[in-house]
């Protein structure tokens, strides 16, 4: 008797754990709906901690599969919290840094106010007298009192320095324009000035290859178009290129002039001259195919011609850089008709025949 009751029996437990499986599964399909109707993140109560913890602290790592509302490492130091009690845990002395004397932070204000220096020198200020300060506090004790660094208010800025050397001061840089050839392109290199006073531009000849001797002899040629035009020159401000060789920084030094130099990567202390290129480039050389050396000086002649007599300019009142009166007679348009004239056009200087074969391409 007892041999065939006890198989019956084991079916009947299985059948028990197959439907107490069924029911587990359908709850975990239920929760997983419910959790997809609620927030991302649940806040619990440590009420709502400790009975969680109860229940499944005895699952041990079989928990990771189950748990959904927090992350598995989040409820073991759930458990931790629980196990160890808050009167185990030492209670900290002080939360956060020390707040800065009050002596110190009426110094940097002071020393704001009165010489304007930035942070970096407030800091070097307040080693020699045996304070050291975070740079970060003293920007955070300024800006608390108001008083923050705007861009410009220093006591001397890089716009200052151009404002008070621009009438003597050039800036100048390399240019380049990619020539059309039977073998492929080829860069065609040339070299502009500009003087930050009155804007007025210098724009040398082109080259393929701008070595250290073509690049000194443009330093000649623009010396000869300052004497000839009697043009003041203190200052030639460059970057750090290698194609400016020592023969070019000794046409400018001596006589009372000098080289500045600008930082590495630093394009924007060159503005102005930058912002000559990128006009040259987009409302003039932009609109031509280059097929040699001569076609190229050709359109930088005209182009620099009319950047400085008939191209207005927001720092020169809307006027070019070169002019006869300082302020154009007014023309009465009811009486003058206006006419447009044209000094360049595209494809200009090429033969007929590479005409037609650049306008097949």
């Amino acid at each position: 008797m007892a041999a065939v009751l006890h198989p019956l029996l084991t079916l009947l437990a299985s059948l028990t754990r197959q439907e107490l499986a069924r029911q587990v599964a359908y709850l975990k399909a239920e929760n997983q709906v419910l959790r997809s109707k609620l927030p991302k993140r649940i806040t619990l109560t440590d009420q709502q901690r400790r009975q969680l913890v109860k229940h499944g602290k005895h699952l041990g790592p079989r928990l990771a599969q189950l748990i959904s509302i927090v992350t598995y490492s989040t409820f073991r130091k759930w458990v931790r919290w629980v196990e160890d009690g808050p009167h185990k845990r030492p209670k900290p002395a002080s939360v956060g840094r020390p707040r800065l004397e009050a002596s110190l932070s009426e110094a940097i204000i002071r020393i704001r106010k009165e010489t304007g220096w930035g942070y970096t020198k407030i800091v070097q200020a307040l080693r020699l007298l045996g304070h050291t300060v975070a740079r970060q506090t003293i920007k955070n004790v300024l800006i608390a009192a108001r008083i923050c660094q705007e861009p410009g208010d220093h006591a001397d800025t890089w716009s200052e320095f151009l404002r008070r050397h621009a009438a003597t001061l050039w800036q100048c840089d390399f240019a380049s324009k990619r020539k059309w050839t039977i073998t492929g392109m080829v860069d065609l290199y040339f070299l502009v000035f500009i003087h930050i006073g009155s804007r007025r531009i210098w724009v040398s000849p082109c080259t393929a290859n701008p070595t250290g001797e073509w690049t000194a002899q443009q330093a000649r040629n623009f010396d000869m178009f300052l004497q000839e035009e009697n043009l003041p020159c203190t200052i030639v401000q460059r970057d750090r290129d290698a194609k400016y060789v020592r023969a070019f920084d000794d046409v400018f030094t001596g006589n009372g002039r000098t080289v500045k130099l600008t930082p590495v990567r630093s394009p924007n202390l060159q503005a102005f001259v930058e912002r000559v290129i990128q006009t040259l480039k987009h409302e003039v050389l932009n609109a031509f195919c280059i097929v040699s050396e001569r076609h190229m000086n050709h359109i930088l002649a005209i182009g620099a011609d009319w950047y400085n007599h008939r191209r207005g300019h927001t720092g020169r009142n809307h006027l070019p850089p070169v002019r006869n009166d300082d302020e154009p007679p007014t023309v009465d348009l009811t009486t003058h008709s206006l006419v447009c004239h044209t000094e360049l056009w595209p494809l200009e200087v090429i033969p007929p025949r590479r005409m037609t074969t650049l306008a097949r391409r």
